[in-house]
């Protein structure tokens, strides 16, 4: 195990039914150091989210009661900051985007090994001490006729006013600082994510899709987060 670190008193909903795996996880979790709340069920763990503080959500999909999709969206509504992780069975490309669709900040399939959980899990509760650490000075970023307030994470494009997920903040501010260069999946992976650039995933494929429905008048033909065909995503202020 690794020592412990400076997120290891962060507060972790596990919301998952298999009770061998949960029961795994939770100790494996507590080992690291972090307070590990176990829900069964999508009922019980929106009653936990409702009633109590928590600085990241473990979240299976398939729950009884109410699937992870809900329960993920019910977040979103009520805190956009809160980090998560889908872990799933459910190993298709629909079931991926549905999940970040949701408001997920990342996706993981079962089987999994242990340690990527866990660096997976410390890397989202790094991103999100150090998000709200190092952009307070950042302010308001205009482009075209949208508005982002990377302090609060607060967003105005056209006339719609909505909030970003941690993660989605994070990608759009690092597309945003390397503006009119390209960069690639591989140094997205590295700079955004904090993750193995070998590892196979369409996560930041699907978070560009995402930002591009909500700063883009044609999503499918944007003039800010531009496609680089085999390179990787170029951000332009037009």
């Amino acid at each position: 195990m690794w020592k412990k670190n400076l997120e290891a008193s962060s507060r972790i909903l596990l919301v998952e039914d298999e009770e061998s795996l949960a029961k795994g996880l939770e100790y494996n979790l507590t080992e690291e150091g972090y307070d590990v709340t176990w829900a069964a069920d999508g009922k019980l763990a929106l009653d936990k989210i409702n009633n109590e503080k928590f600085d990241l959500i473990i979240l299976d999909i398939m729950l009884p009661y109410i699937n992870g999709f809900e329960v993920a969206q019910h977040v979103r509504e009520k805190d956009p900051r809160i980090p998560i992780l889908m872990l799933t069975a459910r190993a298709q490309v629909e079931d991926r985007i549905h999940g970040l669709e949701a408001g997920a900040d990342d996706y993981i399939t079962k089987p999994f090994h242990l340690k990527e959980l866990l660096l997976r899990v410390r890397g989202m509760l790094r991103r999100k001490s150090w998000y709200f650490t190092h952009t307070q000075n950042i302010g308001i970023v205009r482009f075209g006729k949208n508005q982002v307030d990377f302090s609060n994470l607060s967003c105005i494009a056209e006339d719609l006013s909505f909030t970003l997920t941690i993660q989605e903040a994070t990608l759009l501010r690092y597309l945003i600082e390397n503006k009119g260069r390209i960069v690639s999946r591989k140094e997205i992976l590295e700079n955004v994510w904090n993750m193995n650039p070998e590892i196979e995933t369409r996560t930041i494929d699907n978070f560009v899709v995402r930002l591009r429905r909500y700063f883009e008048k044609d999503p499918h033909n944007p003039v800010f987060i531009i496609s680089v065909r085999g390179a990787g995503y170029m951000f332009r202020d037009e």
